[in-house]
């Protein structure tokens, strides 16, 4: 088993992100609001009055979004990436994302054979 990780740049993105997902396999995907250090750094930067004005107006997206879903094999992670860089481009240009795989050694709380479901 694998957590298949992805940090998405463009949340105006996410449900296309979704359904490739879905399309390569991948269900049960948790989905988070989180920030990069690049963006936080630069507002900071700009000095409160600034960085207030772009809050208060709605322009000040500093936001991604983190994906992770548990998978049963690799091959559906080579997938899903497919289906992703299908949506969103070559994810090595600037501000597409990044996905990674890790080992999952054990779950608990997951439905016995989860490929099936």
């Amino acid at each position: 088993m694998y957590m298949l990780m992805m940090v998405l740049d463009d949340s105006t993105r996410l449900n296309e992100v979704l359904q490739a997902w879905i399309g390569a396999g991948v269900r049960g995907v948790t989905i988070l609001e989180s920030t990069g250090i690049h963006r936080v750094l630069p507002r900071e930067a700009a000095g409160p009055m600034f960085a207030g004005f772009s809050q208060m107006f709605g322009s000040g997206r500093v936001g991604h979004n983190t994906l992770f879903a548990v998978i049963d094999e690799m091959a559906v992670a080579e997938t899903a990436v497919a289906a992703t860089e299908a949506v969103l481009g070559d994810l090595s240009q600037p501000h597409t994302g990044i996905i990674f795989a890790l080992p999952v050694a054990k779950t608990w709380g997951m439905p016995e054979p989860y490929a099936s479901e």
